[in-house]
């Protein structure tokens, strides 16, 4: 079960490589952003495995937390892109 596990740890950072090299050599400014969200998810899905893995399932909180702030992030940033502007609602954009 253990080398499963750990198997598993390691293809999640092989992941989390490709990742953050989609992050830095993304072309466009929306492949970056794909590239941060992915790398934040498996970093949420690490912490699960390592929480899991030594027994202390008290970080599965401190996982949760943050892929909530991870997508919050992810979301403000797209809106950042998108209307240069956090403050404005976009209903005026759409028109």
């Amino acid at each position: 079960m253990e080398a499963v596990l750990l198997g598993t740890i390691l293809a999640v950072f092989t992941t989390m490589a490709l990742a953050l090299w989609r992050a830095l050599a993304g072309p466009s400014v929306y492949d970056t952003i794909v590239g941060v969200n992915a790398f934040g998810t498996k970093t949420v899905l690490l912490v699960a495995l390592i929480s899991f893995f030594t027994g202390h399932h008290d970080l599965i909180d401190v996982a949760l937390v943050y892929a909530l702030i991870n997508f919050i992030a992810v979301i403000a940033v797209l809106k950042l892109v998108r209307q240069r502007d956090l403050a404005t609602s976009g209903a005026s954009r759409e028109r």
